[in-house]
Parts: structure tokens; C-alpha cells; sequence
């Protein structure tokens, strides 16, 4: 059992566990454009909420993080203190990235006028089932999901694998902007031009394999950059025989 356990536990552990969950969360945003009809609107409410998903998580990165603060800095020979950088920037990130999340929410509930739409919803016949209602369960579970992809990527990669050790607060302070820049303006430009073109199924369909698309190659950019050597190969290697024994310094100079 304890073996089974392990095995379990280093399937869990890999890349290729965090890469499969996230695929599975992204299709179901494609199932319900394809057998729910969700609308445009609903993938980029999904989306929206998934970023601010990604800033909570990332408070609790940058509160554990642990690399040093300058890309030169030896922890043998000077470490800056991060504690007095995480009281300024967890603040100041949440700040700031909050507001980046509350006016990227304004042209997401405000893309139906700007891409000329009407109505919000179109006219339902009677006793028909209100497509919102159906939306809106469907959006809970997708949006639950898209929690757990990041939550178990965040447990994995991040805590168990040790992608912590590397990282320092300032420099996991900066990097959902580029995630989230990049995805975002993608998928707003993309459902402006849906919304302009009466919201076919196809191009619904295009937009969440091609988001689906592009948080595969982040996922895999982020975490090969943060590979973890092992702890043996964190330690600093002796120096030079000294007239003492090969654990001396050598002499004086």
C-alpha cells in the first residue's frame, strides 16, 4: 500500500499530471459551447474569473517564495531579507493587480455594447427553459475546475516540487501580468469580433482551443524555467586542499 501510495504521489508530482488537469478544465467551456450553447459572454465571465483565480493564488506564491531577490545573490555569501519585500509588494500586488482585474471585468460585462449587440440575451420563446439558468450552473462547474487546475498546480509545482526555492517575491510578483496580458486581450479581441459576427459556433469553439492552446505553452514555459535541482545540488562546493586537510581554507593570501 505504501507503495502504491508513492507511485500515486510522483504520477501527482510530474508536469504531466498539472498539464492533464488543466486540458480537462479547459474542455469544458468547449462542451458547453458545443452542447449548452453558452454564448460569448459566458466564456468571457469564465475567463475573467479565472484571472482573479490566478491573483489569490499567486498572494500565497509570493508569500512562500523563497529565491533570492537579486539574480547575482549567493545564499552562502550576502541574502537579502525578503521578509520586509513581501510586507511592501503582497500589498502593493494585490493593489494593483485588483484593479487590473476590476477594469478588465468592465470590458468584459461592457463588451455587448461595444461590439454594437443589442440585448444582453435574445428573446426565449415561451416555456422555454432560460438559456441564462443553464449558464449559469454550467459556468459554477467550469469556473470550479479552473480553481482546481491552479490549486492542484499550485500544491505540486509550486509546494511539493519545490518551485518556491527558486523564486523570488518580486519576480513572482510580476508573473501573471504577462499570463493574463497575453490571454485576455486574445480572448477580449477575439470576442468582439464573435460578438460582430452574430456569435457562430465555430469561432465560439476556435476561442476556447485556442485559450486552451496558449495555457499549455505558459504552463510548460513556466515550469521548465522553474525546474528544481536537487537539494545536494544547492549545497556550495568545498574549495580548493588547504595545508590542513581537504576541509581547510587555503592559505592566506
Amino acid at each position: 500500500m505504501p507503495g502504491a501510495l508513492g507511485r500515486l504521489d510522483a504520477i501527482a508530482r510530474s508536469s504531466g499530471f498539472g498539464l492533464i488537469v488543466l486540458i480537462v478544465s479547459n474542455a469544458i467551456p468547449l462542451f458547453g459551447v458545443l452542447f449548452l450553447d453558452w454564448e460569448v459572454q459566458t466564456l468571457l465571465i469564465l475567463y475573467w474569473i479565472e484571472s482573479g483565480v490566478v491573483g489569490v493564488i499567486n498572494v500565497f506564491k509570493m508569500a512562500r517564495a523563497e529565491g533570492p531577490l537579486l539574480p547575482t545573490q549567493h545564499p552562502s555569501v550576502f541574502k537579502v531579507p525578503s521578509g520586509a519585500a513581501k510586507v511592501f509588494l503582497i500589498p502593493f500586488f494585490i493593489l494593483h493587480y485588483g484593479i487590473f482585474w476590476m477594469v478588465h471585468g468592465f470590458f468584459v460585462f461592457l463588451l455587448p455594447v461595444f461590439a454594437g449587440a443589442a440585448a444582453f440575451l435574445p428573446g426565449r420563446e415561451a416555456g422555454a427553459i432560460p438559456r441564462s439558468s443553464l449558464t449559469a450552473e454550467g459556468l459554477a462547474i467550469a469556473a470550479l475546475a479552473l480553481l482546481a487546475s491552479h490549486l492542484i498546480s499550485f500544491y505540486f509545482n509550486f509546494l511539493r516540487r519545490g518551485e518556491y526555492r527558486n523564486v523570488s517575491v518580486a519576480a513572482q510578483m510580476a508573473q501573471p501580468y504577462g499570463r493574463v496580458f497575453v490571454l485576455h486581450l486574445t480572448i477580449i479581441l477575439g470576442g468582439t469580433l464573435i460578438f460582430a459576427l452574430g456569435q457562430p459556433i465555430a469561432l465560439l469553439a476556435i476561442l476556447v482551443v485556442g485559450k486552451t492552446i496558449l495555457d499549455v505553452v505558459l504552463y510548460l514555459r513556466t515550469h521548465r524555467s522553474a525546474q528544481v535541482p536537487p537539494p545536494d545540488a544547492l549545497a556550495v562546493a568545498p574549495g580548493p586542499p588547504g595545508p590542513a586537510g581537504p576541509w581547510s581554507p587555503g592559505p592566506p593570501v
